[in-house]
């Protein structure tokens, strides 16, 4: 009797306005296999709804391409120009927006859980990324924009992380239930 053997296609991406990161992967059984990576270029667009419009556009572009079984998006970090982090929140939101469009479920991972989940490292440069990935996926060269294996390492921290118990929060009354001889009486 043979297995059935189903394959996963993870597409993860690395929100940005001027320059977003794509990188999709697949996954059957144990074997993870780079499909594609690359960037999007927003630069030339003048006008922030453009870019927006381009985003949505490009990465409804990709799903349709790719099909991909599960999105996973690099959270945008806390900055001090809040403009910034609006935009870039904007940019993140139309990308999801591309996979809610097709029914597909997403994740979010915060850049240090996606940096130690590849490197080991949640303060690794994104240099220190590329290199893990070109050792993990054998391609000969980093691209001349990283945000393409940034985008990569966070599908691939995704792929890593569903193996894993999620750590939920419990209640204080989950622990002292499970917990008894941990707790004393006055």
């Amino acid at each position: 009797m043979s297995k059935i053997v189903k394959e996963k296609i993870i597409l993860g991406l690395d929100p940005g306005t001027n320059v977003m990161g794509y990188g999709l992967i697949s996954v059957k059984n144990s074997l993870v296999e780079l499909l594609q990576f690359g960037v999007i270029h927003l630069s030339k667009y003048e006008g922030h709804e453009l870019k927006l419009r381009k985003i949505f556009e490009r990465v409804t572009h990709i799903i349709d391409e790719y099909h991909p079984d599960e999105v996973a998006l690099e959270a945008p970090f806390f900055g001090k120009n809040v403009q910034s982090m609006l935009k870039l929140g904007r940019a993140q939101g139309v990308a999801m927006s591309a996979a809610l469009a097709r029914d597909i479920p997403i994740v979010e991972y915060a850049p240090k859980k996606v940096k130690q989940s590849v490197t080991g490292n949640g303060n690794a440069s994104k240099e220190q990324v590329a290199a893990m990935l070109m050792t993990i996926f054998k391609f000969k060269e980093a691209p001349k924009l990283l945000d393409a294996t940034d985008a990569l390492a966070v599908a691939l921290c995704h792929h890593y992380q569903k193996g894993k118990p999620e750590s939920k929060n419990k209640s204080w009354e989950a622990f002292v239930t499970e917990n008894p001889k941990r707790i004393k009486s006055k």
